[in-house]
Formats: C-alpha cells, structure tokens, sequence
C-alpha cells in the first residue's frame, strides 16, 4: 500500500495538518509518541489578539484570528468532543496615556474586531485595575490534553504509536520507504524533535521553556485576566497561570524561580492570596530565532518537508497554516516569504 503523506509527530501541528489532508482524500500516517508532546500537553492553548507589555495586534491577526474559532469547532464536531472555550480577554491599563491611546484604537477599524469594550474604572476589587482596562473579544482557549485525545480518537487508523527512527528511512524511485510503509512524502511536525534531524538541522531551532502553575483563588470572573501572566479560570476557584519565558535550565522541568516568578506577577495583578498551588509544569516551545513558524520544503531531499516551528503561540497559529501548507502541498500555491524556510538556505 502506497501512503501519500507520513507526518512525523502528533502534537496539535501533525494532527491539525494531518486532519486536513485526511479531508482532501490523502492517505497519511502519523508517527507519534504522546510522551514527547509535552509542549502540546503543557500548554496554556490561549489564543489572544492583543500581546505583549506594549498590547499591540499580535502578528498577522487578521489573517490567524478568522480561521481559529471555525477550524476547532468544526473538529469539535467531527470528534464528538468539547475542548474549545470561547472567552473574553480582560488586560488592566497601567497609565492614563494607555487608557487614552485605547480610546483612540476604539475608533480604528483595524481593531473592530477584537475590542468589545474599553473601561476607564476598575471592574473589580480583586484586580489592581485602577485605570480600567480593555476588554477583547475573538479570544478563548483550548484545552489541549481534551484536544490531542480527541484527535487521536478520530484518526486512531492513521497513528502508528512508536518512535520514528530517521535512519530507517530509505529513497525510493518515487518517495520513500520506511520498514513495511511506502510512502510519496514526509512532512516533520515534531517540535524540537526536528532538531536531530539530518534533513532540518540547519535550521535555527530557539527551545524556549514555560512553566504554569495551576492555582487556587477565590477571584473568578467570567473573563480571563492578562497582564504580566495570564489567569484562565478552571471552576472551582481553580485557575491556570502562567507562563515564564526562558531560554535557560531547559532540562532542569519546573523551578522554583519560575513558580515565584508565576506568584510575583499574579500578586501584582489580582489582590487576593493564593490559597493553594495545585499543580506546577513546564515544557519546551519549539520556538524559533525569528520567531516565525518553519514551513516547507527542503531544497535537495525529494518530497522532504516541514511544518514546525510554531513557539508559545500553536493554537494561534496552526488553524491558518495548516490550511497554507496544504495549499501548497496539494496545489503548488507559493509559500508565504515569512516563514517558508527558503530564508534560512545560506546556512545549509
């Protein structure tokens, strides 16, 4: 039997790509070992518009943010299964000068699509919010345990469950052979696993660590709160915060740095104690020097290709890109020049 796509890892990149060439009537299969998706598992799954301490458009918005909402809750159908939770973003104003620049993106309708309201007072006595906030909308996250299970649920036919070994693979006349698998391409959507790779590693790979606390609180509005750390409420005054950001101690897991870095931020943005910490975990973001996702072919191995790359922001990004590359894959539509890695080829 001949395979037209073997996807090597099962993260949300592998089965989101994965999902959608299964669609458009390809064969596929996918190598997976649901220990290494640690990143996948570990991660908060929160898609937000408005990023960063300047709280400006995260990158590409308006093409990301149409296609997310669509894509999860049609594989929510398909599955059978509840993981995509739509939720409002709330982020406190720090000055008067960034309340009065909100007011002004209220009038902008490059951000129609993300304000729901702007506040110039407190919306709670729990939040330092002394300048209000902005409250957004087109916002949610994904439960992406719920996902990675659902998923695998609905192509438990295509997932071979055993590690890849590259070495096993052999050029054939047309495609490649792996064992008893024959197969037209090979698409690498396994994280930093990519790496060790003899086809990817040229490519500038930048691991990067989060932890997250999961926490108890008695503060919980029906909004999720972002400013320093995001809080995500769980029910039953539990809540997800998070993450660090460090390129360091990459295999030292949860620190306690990073669990009073977590604390040091909540304190300064919800007023009340946390009661508890219930849980504490870290994982590796298959980050990126340029911190654009890694897209396409390689320039000499036939039919050898990558969808990688994607960092903190996966559940964000994959939705649209899976759609490109399989444009590209099926239709020879062009890359896009931002994240296709033609632009790292010099370094080969």
């Amino acid at each position: 039997m001949k395979i037209d796509f073997l996807l090597i890892g099962g993260g949300i990149a592998g089965l989101s790509l994965g999902y959608r060439l299964k669609k458009a009537g390809k064969s596929i299969r996918i190598f997976d070992l649901p220990l290494q998706n640690q990143s996948s598992s570990v991660a908060a799954g929160l898609f937000n518009p408005i990023t960063g301490r300047k709280m400006v458009k995260t990158w590409k918005a308006d093409e990301l943010f149409p296609e997310i909402i669509p894509f999860y809750q049609e594989l929510e159908k398909v599955t059978g299964k509840d993981f995509l939770t739509l939720q409002k973003i709330y982020r406190p104003f720090l000055s008067i000068e960034e309340q009065n620049e909100w007011m002004g993106h209220s009038a902008d309708p490059g951000f129609t699509a993300y304000l729901d309201q702007i506040f110039t007072k407190s919306q709670a006595e729990s939040l330092f919010d002394s300048f209000g906030g902005v409250l957004l909308k087109n916002s949610g996250w994904l439960q992406l345990p719920k996902f990675i299970d659902a998923m695998q649920g609905l192509m438990k036919e295509e997932i071979i469950f055993e590690e890849f070994e590259e070495q096993k693979l052999n050029s054939t006349i047309d495609g490649w052979s792996y064992e008893n698998l024959n197969f037209t391409a090979i698409i690498y959507c396994n994280g930093l696993g990519a790496m060790n790779s003899e086809f990817f590693k040229f490519l500038p790979f930048a691991p990067v660590k989060g932890e997250i606390l999961e926490v108890e609180q008695e503060f919980a509005p029906d909004y999720i709160v972002n400013r320093g750390v995001f809080r995500v409420s769980l029910g039953s005054n539990i809540h997800r915060v998070g993450s660090t950001y460090t390129k360091h101690d990459l295999d030292k897991g949860p620190t306690n740095e990073g669990k009073n870095e977590i604390l040091d931020r909540l304190n300064g943005l919800v007023k009340e104690e946390v009661i508890k910490i219930k849980s504490h975990k870290s994982g590796i973001r298959p980050a990126t020097r340029d911190r654009k996702p890694f897209l396409g072919k390689h320039p000499q191995a036939k039919s050898v290709y990558i969808f990688n790359g994607f960092g903190a922001k996966g559940v964000s990004l994959v939705p649209y890109f899976s759609k490109l590359m399989m444009s590209y894959l099926l239709e020879n539509k062009p890359m896009e020049s931002e994240v296709d890695i033609a632009r790292y080829f010099n370094y080969i």
